[in-house]
């Protein structure tokens, strides 16, 4: 044989196993997709996600993997871009082959991916605060956040607690902001609210004094609520502050449910409340509590992982990695559509967000019970009594 066809040959045949070596590998681990906003406006969201999943699938995978096999998680960051979650959701399915999805930082990134999942029939668990996101509920689509709609009905029954009618509202015109203001101005009546200011601000903005100064000239208004997240609440809280509405009552969403807001409103923050899951306040929960060791645990693995302050939004994350992997036990498969059907059969789950009981016609499965109302004390979260 000549010198250069044994070259091609050897070369050949080393493509060959290297072919099958890839393929071998493949089959060796389940492949788990997330697509976040660890950089850009919703970092603060993404980033604990992408630090929690990666720290368990880690955890996973030194204890023996998951149905014999690795997890091999496969992250991309779209900055906040629905257009790039939506380019890297079609990588995930048409070019990374994952299984199952846990990802989607926020309502309109998510929103945007959800025609991806559903058209592969691959499960998507997302971790954005919109109801649209399951309501109406589509097959292959689950969420571990509380819905903005819960938020203003937790928010709304302590007003009504503190007997607390007339407000203002001044919301982000994010995805979010935008989704949860239309909820609360939907649920308003049923808890007997009336919205007598209803202000706006957009993402970029770095002052709100106008919009407050014109909710200051409101006669008659008792509280005031910000549906909201990233930079614009913190900049709310410190106007607010500035122009002498203390006395006022102010509520945040569970979208700024994180050190980082404290941090960036300083002592303006004092007094703020807002509805929030039991993460922030774990170690002040009775030994009883069902959520209390789940918390508890979570926040000692993701600080000494992290070196940084536990979120909710890091939770989120833990949650639908959770609940994916327990259903893929269940179903002793990571077939996506015995998988997403084993998500839907989720019942009795203590998570960071609380206990969830999903069903065919409820893709959350939590309940206003799984909301604690917070309020900032002494730079620090403070449960709000039962009744106060």
């Amino acid at each position: 044989m000549k010198p250069t066809a044994l070259v091609r040959l050897v070369l050949s045949a080393s493509v060959a196993a290297l072919a099958l070596s890839t393929s071998a590998f493949a089959q060796q681990t389940i492949k788990i997709g997330s697509v976040l906003s660890s950089t850009g406006p919703a970092s603060f969201l993404g980033e604990p996600e992408d630090k929690t999943l990666r720290m368990y699938v880690e955890r996973i995978n030194a204890a023996g993997g998951l149905l014999g096999k690795k997890i091999e998680l496969v992250v991309y960051d779209d900055g906040g871009d629905a257009n790039k979650a939506r380019t890297f959701a079609t990588r995930l399915i048409e070019d990374d082959k994952v299984v199952a999805m846990v990802g989607g930082s926020t309502t309109g990134t998510s929103m945007a991916m959800i025609p991806v999942f559903e058209e592969a029939q691959v499960p998507f668990i997302s971790l954005a605060g919109g109801i649209e996101v399951v309501d109406p509920v589509r097959k292959f689509v689950f969420k571990t956040p509380h819905t903005d709609k819960m938020a203003c009905e937790k928010i709304f029954e302590n007003l009504k607690t503190r007997k607390l009618t007339n407000i203002a509202m001044i919301s982000g015109t994010d995805g979010f902001g935008a989704s949860m203001r239309a909820q609360c101005i939907k649920a308003a009546p049923a808890y007997g609210i009336t919205i007598a200011a209803d202000e706006t601000y957009g993402p970029r903005d770095s002052d709100m004094t106008a919009q407050l100064t014109k909710i200051k000239g409101v006669s008659g208004i008792q509280a005031i609520v910000n549906p909201g997240f990233g930079q614009g609440p913190a900049i709310v809280t410190r106007n607010y502050a500035q122009l002498g509405m203390a006395a006022t009552p102010l509520y945040q969403s569970h979208g700024v449910a994180s050190k980082s807001f404290i941090e960036l409103a300083g002592p303006a923050a004092e007094g703020v409340r807002l509805p929030s899951p039991a993460l922030l306040v774990g170690d002040k929960l009775p030994d009883s509590d069902p959520q209390k060791k789940v918390v508890v645990d979570y926040k000692k693995v993701y600080e000494d992982g992290a070196k940084q302050p536990v979120s909710t939004f890091g939770g989120y994350a833990y949650d639908g990695l959770t609940i994916l992997v327990e259903a893929m036990k269940r179903a002793n498969s990571a077939d996506p559509k015995k998988v997403r059907d084993e998500i839907e059969k989720t019942k009795g789950y203590a998570g960071t967000t609380g206990v969830v009981n999903m069903s065919p016609t409820d893709h959350l499965g939590l309940d206003l019970s799984a909301f604690r109302m917070l309020e900032i004390k002494g730079g620090d979260w403070a449960l709000v009594p039962s009744g106060s």
